[in-house]
């Protein structure tokens, strides 16, 4: 099964089996990751599942949605590999992807 490589706010990495078709938050959440919030569950309305992902794997993302990027807009730790998680669809091509959670605004 494909991975998801998950850095927390302390620094330390989890991996993760990543289902395709999932969102990146949905992964993070059901595996039990408390420090991603989601609190609108995945309705791009509260940025709490900000995330940065790895250089890397930004090729294989769709664009950022102009909600999204309203989002972001309001996060102190934007920066230009942030995404928000309940954003970004987990596919076969993602396998290994890597992101680490943003800081808490």
């Amino acid at each position: 099964m494909p991975k998801l490589i998950v850095t927390d706010r302390s620094g330390t990495e989890h991996e993760f089996e990543a289902e395709p078709g999932l969102s990146v938050m949905e992964i993070i959440r059901d595996n039990g990751l408390d420090e991603l919030l989601a609190l609108c569950g995945g309705c791009c309305s509260c940025a709490t599942c900000h995330v940065h992902v790895d250089e890397e794997f930004t090729r294989f993302l769709g664009p950022i949605g102009e909600d999204e990027n309203d989002l972001l807009d309001s996060s102190n730790d934007r920066d230009a590999h942030s995404r928000l998680s309940c954003q970004l669809p987990f596919h076969a091509d993602l396998d290994g992807l890597r992101v680490t959670l943003a800081a808490e605004d």
